[in-house]
């Protein structure tokens, strides 16, 4: 196994027993590995592609029982906020979340703090802090605490505030052709099939 693969097999333990972000986890693989900062490191289709495979390995009794309920508790939250143009992304949309995933949701707003406003309206505790874009930098998220019967658990959701001119970027297919994000409908697609399928063998 190359250094690649390797920081890849590891950092896929990481994302599917701890819930990390892929480049969270490359780092702590690459530290546990004693590895220099100049070896390759895997991009995200490798980790895609590792991450898949220790499910399969690991988790395939479990996985898409969890990865159900986390979808499910998303399309509530995109029902919730329809009027925020909302997208879910990340791992529970393309099918690789565990019980340990956060689920990740942009909001395209005209007026990034009606989104803000419209948590307050509704009681809803949330930690305003920032987490990384699709395009690496920073983002505005508001971050609630959810109960997840199905999970017995709690699980994180991140709404994290765009502009709404930013929502066609945002639809783009990634680097693997992916489509990166969908909305509820998407979604919905996708929980009435079976959910063991990636959204992009949807058609």
């Amino acid at each position: 196994m190359n250094q690649s693969a390797e920081i890849a097999a590891t950092a896929a333990r990481f994302v599917v027993e701890e819930g990390l972000e892929y480049a969270a986890a490359k780092r702590r693989a690459g530290r546990q590995l004693g590895l220099s900062a100049r070896v390759p490191w895997p991009d995200n289709a490798a980790m895609d592609e590792a991450v898949r495979e220790y499910i399969d390995i690991f988790c395939s009794d479990t996985q898409a029982v969890e990865l159900r309920a986390l979808r499910e508790v998303a399309l509530l939250w995109l029902e919730r906020l329809d009027d925020f143009r909302p997208h879910l992304g990340g791992a529970v949309w393309h099918g690789t979340a565990t019980r340990h995933s956060d689920i990740y949701i942009q909001l395209f707003c005209e007026d990034p703090k009606t989104a803000e406003w419209a948590l307050l309206d509704r009681k809803v505790d949330y930690h305003p802090g920032t987490v990384t874009g699709w395009r690496g930098d920073p983002v505005d998220a508001l971050t609630v605490r959810v109960r997840c019967e199905a999970l017995n658990g709690w699980v994180l959701v991140h709404l994290m505030v765009h502009d709404l001119d930013d929502l066609r970027g945002a639809l783009k297919p990634d680097g693997q052709g992916r489509r990166p994000r969908g909305d509820a409908q998407a979604l919905r697609a996708l929980l009435a099939c079976d959910n063991t399928q990636h959204p992009d063998d949807q058609t």
